[in-house]
């Protein structure tokens, strides 16, 4: 699957890119300067900073030559060697490894590094719905190269977002509301939610990207068995009896089945996940588990990679970008009615 972003890379874009190494698999912008939000003017995106995230089949090599094109851009961990700052990128945190406030064509961009191994990793499982999380709202690809493994990755991680909304929507809701939970999954759990992004986050992300959203999931929703989905009404009823909701938990993600597995199984029982998620499927509170679930999942990543992100960014960076992200949550409190 090639997803069904923006595909025409501008000048601009191809620009950014010639000045990295280009073994790429995946390279995608994302964010308040690719996507309008509901609130913001074309004047403030473009002096917000634009994000990417880089996915690489060789970190190592990849890190040894922007080491050499763009030492710069890394903090103090630059003198550990390419080695040792692709230890720091696989082994701790998300799996990514973030430069950022990188000056870039009259732009400040923040840049993060995956393996292609770990991304594929992420889509399917849901290990640590960092970058996968990123992939359930719309984003400007830039390069996708002609895996068919990671074109199946990416096709089953939005899947996979629909059927964990669906456990967590009533019987019936509009396109509106699916969009707002697929795109707050990566949220749900994620301690800069409390401080340091703007609370209405999720809903200025749908609501000026509704049109984007239905071109990432509509043609999803039309062949999903578990949904009959009203595109002309903005519609959509689902199965919400115990057997379409075991249907349901067994399809999604192995990270988020065994999490709710953990908080549904009492110590000593061990019973195994389908007997566990057949119980789930029972159970009238199964959204609330299924959120605690993903919430868990968000809530260990985020913070793992935030304590990465200091020693990645240095300190002084650190300092920067929080006081960035402040100041746009501030902006988000003045926006809201009284």
């Amino acid at each position: 699957m090639t997803l069904p972003a923006l595909q025409k890379n501008s000048v601009f874009f191809r620009t950014i890119l010639s000045q990295f190494p280009q073994d790429f698999s995946l390279a995608f912008a994302y964010g308040s300067a690719v996507f309008s939000q509901n609130g913001s003017c074309q004047g403030q995106m473009r002096r917000n900073m634009l994000d990417f995230v880089f996915a690489v089949d060789d970190p190592v090599t990849w890190h040894t030559m922007n080491l050499m094109e763009n030492r710069k851009h890394y903090s103090f961990l630059r003198f550990l060697g390419p080695k040792h700052i692709s230890r720091i990128q696989s082994e701790s945190g998300a799996g990514v490894y973030f430069n950022t406030l990188i000056p870039a064509d009259d732009r400040l961009i923040k840049y993060g590094v995956i393996s292609t191994e770990a991304l594929i990793d992420d889509l399917l499982h849901w290990k640590t719905l960092y970058v996968a999380g990123r992939l359930h709202k719309p984003v400007r690809v830039l390069l996708q190269n002609e895996s068919g493994k990671l074109r199946s990755a990416l096709l089953g991680n939005l899947k996979s977002a629909v059927i964990a909304s669906f456990l967590m929507l009533p019987e019936s809701f509009s396109e509106e509301e699916l969009f707002l939970q697929i795109a707050g999954l990566s949220y749900s759990g994620d301690w800069r939610m409390v401080i340091g992004e703007d609370k209405a986050k999720v809903s200025n992300i749908v609501k000026e990207n509704m049109h984007d959203f239905r071109r990432l999931y509509s043609r999803i929703l039309q062949e999903c068995p578990q949904v009959v989905y009203k595109p002309q009404q903005g519609r959509l009823e689902v199965d919400k009896s115990p057997e379409g909701q075991f249907t349901q938990l067994m399809a999604l993600p192995r990270s988020l089945q065994q999490k709710i597995t953990v908080l549904v199984d009492r110590p000593g029982k061990n019973r195994d996940v389908e007997e566990i998620l057949l119980q789930v499927a029972q159970d009238p509170d199964c959204g609330s588990v299924v959120q605690q679930g993903i919430s868990s999942i968000v809530k260990t990543s985020s913070l793992t990679q935030s304590a990465k992100g200091i020693a990645t960014a240095g300190l002084f960076k650190t300092v920067s970008y929080s006081a960035r992200k402040l100041q746009k949550m501030w902006r988000g409190w003045r926006r809201k009615p009284s």
